[in-house]
């Protein structure tokens, strides 16, 4: 089997849900969670702090650069994550599908280099 990142595709920073809107929405992510794990397939997930919490490190050749702030200046970032084991595209593709219907966000479906045993424990 592969591993697949899954990477909810969040928008801007200015919008936050209300409760009445994020709690549906949270009850069908879990909803799909709880499949992924029922067929075997969930890695690890989880959602992120917003894109203001993120610092990037940079080597310039001589030293470390650390900044405040995302990595690149866009409308959306990445919210939230899930990494799944699929025998496939897909299979990994099905599973989007679901996140994407749970979240109402665009999922962006990346595979992993090489055998899941060398980047996981």
């Amino acid at each position: 089997m592969k591993h697949y990142l899954l990477a909810v595709q969040q928008p801007g920073e200015g919008r936050q849900l209300p409760p009445e809107e994020l709690e549906p929405i949270m009850k069908d992510v879990e909803a799909v969670n709880e499949e992924l794990r029922a067929a075997g397939a969930w890695v690890f997930a989880g959602g992120l702090h917003p894109v203001t919490a993120s610092t990037v490190v940079r080597h310039d050749g001589a030293e470390f650069v650390t900044t405040d702030g995302p990595y690149a200046e866009g409308k959306e970032h990445v919210g939230g994550l899930t990494i799944l084991a699929a025998d496939d595209l897909d299979e990994a593709l099905g599973w989007a599908r679901r996140f994407a219907r749970a979240t109402r966000l665009p999922i962006e479906v990346r595979p992993f280099h090489g055998d899941p045993g060398t980047h996981l424990p």
